[in-house]
């Protein structure tokens, strides 16, 4: 059985890999100059996982002119310290995601490093906490070039590169840029128009914000939509002190069968890019329209508390505002609640991200590629997702945009569509990564494929230094 080797040592084992794969050899792009500064090869925005096995995987391909900007104070990006309110994470623990192929890189020898194999063989899902530990060890152990509390407002192209404005201090350049910005990072939080024209944003907030739920204690609080995050919050809620918790759900049951688990164990998310466009659409407008359940823990740890609530079949029909609280309007009558959260998930579009304002209408979206032969079938949500190429590039309305998306790459949760959930679940960067890091590091060389030429037909470093016969100088 083997037993924990500490993560010191752990971190030594994860080196002394990286040395005999020959890690970290000289850079093979060719360096750019400005006026302006620095122009680095490629400027990550997100630090979060999908931006730091991003950044992992193009120094494994000798890309190493990177830089990954975040948001929020270093040990805080990705949402598993912020809004995240689930105790585990969904995923299977046995899936690896960034660790490049490399075991002693995967959760699985972090976990065992400090709690040996019956550990690993004890534990039943990730703790979320757990998972945002070995994210901030990944990133320490690898050394990865990340800047915190650098917030990019716009991305500006300038023809072969982009400057990056920034919140504070000056902007930077890159030829290539990705946006490994998570699940908000393709559109915005969805909060239906009924609840946010008829209401003050004092009474609701979205499951994604920072909802303080411990100045709701001895209140009543209602819950809209029957995903887990409603759940989570639920149990966060009156884990804090709320006295009830409603959750109400539009559908007559909760939905009990979970795709992901399937395209897990098919294959169907590592090869979903191969997929012609009407295959795509098909399953994805299933996959909208089946919805996935809560986690039984999720669903057990959330009922199991006084003061929790469900109501089924149950949608909401108005809000309104009054003395006593919010007002829900319902097919069996109303309700007055002291506050609501919304677990309505998002609207991916580029035109909803501001840092996309100056390219946004040239962006190619499904609905400009691709229509249902049965224009019944049509999915209003899937025709504004962007419509990207397989290496998750933005791609052009038409060509007199192409040169300002030429090197803009999104990998977040707006690739849904196009590549499936290879970039939008955690059980999918496996099979994601790698398909960026070539697609990113294939621009570089081929937008420089000329003078990667030249140089190669002029290459004349000797070799050889034999001659014969034996021991004579060469002529």
């Amino acid at each position: 059985m083997t037993r924990p080797i500490g993560l010191a040592a752990l971190a030594e084992q994860v080196a002394r890999d990286l040395e005999r794969l020959a890690h970290g050899g000289p850079a093979w792009t060719v360096p750019q100059e400005s006026a302006e500064g620095h122009v680095h090869d490629v400027v990550i925005i997100g630090g979060g996982q999908s931006g730091l096995g991003a950044a992992f995987g193009l120094l494994r391909e000798r890309v190493s002119n990177i830089l990954v900007l975040d948001e929020n104070p270093a040990g805080y990006e990705g949402p598993w310290d912020t809004y995240a309110r689930m105790m585990t994470l969904r995923t299977p623990k046995h899936l690896t995601a960034i660790d490049m192929g490399l075991p002693s890189l995967t959760f699985r020898a972090f976990w065992e490093a400090q709690h040996g194999r019956a550990g690993w063989d004890a534990l039943d899902k990730i703790p979320r906490r757990d998972w945002m530990a070995y994210l901030r060890w990944y990133r320490a152990v690898l050394k990865l070039p990340v800047r915190n509390d650098a917030r990019v407002t716009l991305i500006e192209p300038l023809g072969g590169r982009f400057r990056l404005h920034l919140a504070e201090g000056a902007p930077l350049l890159a030829r290539k840029v990705v946006l490994a910005t998570g699940i908000q990072g393709g559109g915005n939080w969805h909060v239906p128009p009924f609840i946010r024209d008829r209401l003050p944003v004092t009474r609701y907030a979205h499951t994604s914000a920072a909802i303080d739920y411990a100045a709701l204690a001895g209140k009543r609080i209602a819950l809209l939509g029957a995903g887990a995050s409603a759940f989570d919050n639920a149990h966060a809620a009156l884990s804090a002190g709320v006295a009830q918790a409603h959750v109400f759900v539009r559908r007559p049951a909760l939905p009990q069968v979970n795709p992901i688990r399937h395209m897990e164990r098919s294959g169907i998310i590592g090869r979903f890019p191969a997929l012609d466009d009407a295959a795509k659409y098909r399953m994805m407008v299933a996959f909208f329209d089946r919805s996935q359940p809560p986690t039984n823990d999720t669903f057990e740890r959330a009922s199991a508390l006084p003061g929790f609530h469900l109501h089924l079949g149950t949608p909401w029909l108005d809000v309104a505002d009054s003395a006593e609280g919010v007002v829900v309007t319902t097919p069996g009558g109303t309700e007055t609640f002291d506050f609501l959260v919304l677990s309505t998930g998002l609207v991916t579009d580029p035109a909803l991200r501001p840092e996309l304002a100056l390219v946004a209408d040239g962006i190619a979206r499904w609905a400009d590629r691709y229509r249902p032969a049965d224009a019944a079938a049509t999915h209003p949500l899937i025709d504004a997702h962007p419509y990207l190429g397989p290496q998750f590039q933005f791609l052009p309305r038409d060509a007199d945009h192409a040169d300002k998306l030429h090197g803009l790459f999104a990998f977040n949760y707006s690739g849904l569509i196009s590549l499936g959930l290879s970039a939008s679940a955690l059980s999918g960067l496996r099979h994601a990564l790698p398909r960026l890091v070539a697609g990113v590091a294939d621009q570089l060389f081929l937008d420089d494929r000329e003078a990667m030429i030249a140089a190669y037909l002029a290459y004349d470093e000797v070799e050889f230094v034999g001659s014969w016969p034996r021991g004579e100088a060469a002529a």
